[in-house]
């Protein structure tokens, strides 16, 4: 593995719920980790929806093995967000993992 690939840093952020100190509950994305990655473009698709062209851009994201991580988590880069579609032990021998991901469009 030649960690010089892994040149990208990225956020991993969680949604929580939690009590504020007035006692109602809040909703917050949380930052879990930070990460060094290697990022590829996987595909760009533009569909027609309602008589609006929407594009989609999905990203593959390769990190060092990090235990927790889950499709319920999202990726902050480069102030983009980044909804994690899922996370995939490549070759199941827990050395990287590939996260694939959907940037959201403002």
């Amino acid at each position: 593995m030649n960690p010089a690939r892994f040149r990208h840093r990225i956020e991993i952020q969680e949604f929580i719920e939690r009590v504020n100190e007035n006692g109602y509950p809040v909703e917050d994305w949380t930052t879990n980790c930070y990460l060094w990655s290697d990022i590829k473009t996987v595909k760009g698709s533009e569909v027609i929806k309602a008589a609006a062209e929407i594009n989609t851009e999905t990203h593959r994201f390769i990190v060092r093995y990090t235990k927790g991580l889950n499709a319920k988590q999202r990726i902050i880069f480069k102030g983009y967000i980044y909804d994690i579609q899922a996370v995939l032990n490549d070759d199941e021998l827990q050395n990287t993992q590939t996260i694939i991901a959907v940037v959201r469009k403002p």
